[in-house]
């Protein structure tokens, strides 16, 4: 599969094999591909208007679907356990029907999404999920479910003949309308026809993980500035490094316990533009908008929030929240890009280290699990390490010399084991190049890039 190694590409054939089967060979089916991915750079920063460096992982979901003549949506993912595998939404119906599966809540939010954007458009569905990436540990497999279902509604929907349809206008909105989707936000982009909320799956998130999802290039970092979204670059990854990934074990469900506290880290970065705008008497799009103004508007910016009496957070957690969205989005994405586009090792490791510091001292969404996996990664070679995604569990990626990847990941999985074998229990170690964005593969096993296959053309670049 175009973008993928052959060990890779092999285990999304098997997996497309396992999903196809769920059909009978006479049916007409679509296939794509959704892959999770990794945050490089920019822990909590683009809901916030901020810069992010992310890939896609080789990791994801295959997809596979078919049209119904019932007015229904049938989902099964075919790794849940058996008493939670399905889901069966009516068309019409805006309430998640009892008794459904955890995951179900992705798939209702994109349902009901469409069909107050889209109304009347939505056809029935079945769709077959089948996935190798590891779940809720902040590789985004929830955006990524999110998406799987969004394109196999919409690739057997009326929504293009919706006259809402062009409210979409080009790839760089797909991704902000999927966040929307997500986070339940009113949509609007360029072409200034609104896409009215809904509940969503109840984060407070932005776009940063369906623009990996999307956008993303084989062998290459992109780099995204949001609030409005905006591809800034892509930065090819040398050839002889590859990422390791350890999935800590410790879970982190957007729609769990880990929710509120993801939510808190949100909700203080929106405090922090709202008391600034409060005391600036302007309007300001966003936090980055704010920063990039000028030092001297940050300056005054910590004194506002020195002065700050807010009943939900104290002017010290506004102050750590305001110092890590600066260091983070305006530091260590670009020196990190910097280091991957000159193959510097030690600026790398040194902003890596920083990024891990701060977000521990600063942002507070590490574990005991992470901060561990983190450290001793670069005890063990690593050229960097970082914890990523939401936080509060999760993942951390290292930056290993290909070379050295089997014997580094071998010793890393041991030494946590010996730490933590509990969590260790429920990790998985694996290794994967910067892949592809989500494809869809036609019938003829042709391979699209499928957000460019999402919208009719004449909608793309506009």
């Amino acid at each position: 599969m175009a973008g993928l190694s052959p060990e890779e590409a092999a285990g999304k054939a098997a997996l497309f094999a396992a999903a196809e089967a769920r059909f009978h060979p006479d049916r007409q089916t679509r296939r794509w591909f959704v892959p999770g991915r990794i945050e490089v750079a920019g822990k909590h920063t683009d809901y916030a208007g901020g810069q992010s460096l992310v890939c896609a992982a080789e990791r994801g979901i295959c997809v596979v679907a078919a049209a119904v003549p019932e007015p229904f949506i049938r989902a099964v993912d075919l790794r849940a356990a058996a008493g939670a595998r399905e889901v069966v939404l009516p068309i019409g119906a805006h309430s998640l029907p009892q008794d459904q599966p955890h995951w179900a809540e992705y798939a209702a939010a994109v349902h009901e999404r469409l069909q107050r954007n889209y109304p009347g458009a939505l056809r029935g569905v079945e769709i077959a999920l089948a996935s190798d990436l590891p779940r809720a540990a902040g590789l985004s497999s929830s955006s990524a479910l999110t998406i799987a279902v969004f394109v196999a509604l919409l690739g057997f929907s009326d929504c293009g003949r919706s006259p809402n349809f062009s409210a979409v206008r080009s790839e760089i909105e797909l991704i902000e309308y999927l966040g929307c989707v997500e986070n339940g936000q009113t949509f609007q982009g360029a072409a200034g026809m609104p896409l009215e909320g809904g509940a969503g799956v109840g984060t407070f998130g932005g776009s940063e993980d369906h623009a990996a999802i999307c956008l993303s290039q084989p062998g290459r970092l992109a780099q995204f500035q949001f609030c409005p979204a905006r591809l800034q670059e892509y930065v090819p990854m040398p050839h002889d490094w590859v990422f390791a990934v350890a999935s800590s074990g410790i879970h982190a469900e957007k729609t769990g316990p880990a929710r509120d506290s993801y939510n808190r880290a949100s909700l203080a970065a929106r405090t922090v533009l709202e008391t600034w705008r409060e005391f600036a008497g302007r309007p300001v799009a966003s936090l980055g908008e704010a920063v990039r103004s000028g030092a001297e508007t940050c300056e005054r910016i910590r004194k506002t929030l020195r002065a700050s009496r807010q009943a939900e957070f104290s002017a010290e957690e506004l102050g750590d929240r305001f110092e890590h969205f600066v260091f983070e989005s305006e530091q260590v994405v670009p020196r990190v890009a910097a280091a991957f586009r000159t193959k510097d090792f030690a600026a790398l490791g040194q902003a890596m280290d920083a990024s891990q510091t701060q977000a521990e001292r600063l942002l507070k969404n590490q574990t005991a699990e992470t901060v561990f996996l983190a450290r001793m990664a670069r005890s063990l070679g690593a050229i960097a390490a970082s914890s990523f995604g939401a936080g509060f569990g999760g993942s951390v990626w290292a930056v290993v010399l290909r070379s050295d990847a089997h014997a580094f990941l071998e010793a890393w999985r041991v030494d946590y084991s010996r730490r933590f074998p509990g969590a260790a229990s429920e990790a998985e170690f694996f290794t994967t190049n910067a892949g592809p964005g989500m494809l869809e593969i036609s019938p003829s096993c042709d391979i699209f890039p499928a957000a460019q296959t999402i919208y009719a053309p004449r909608h793309l670049h506009k």
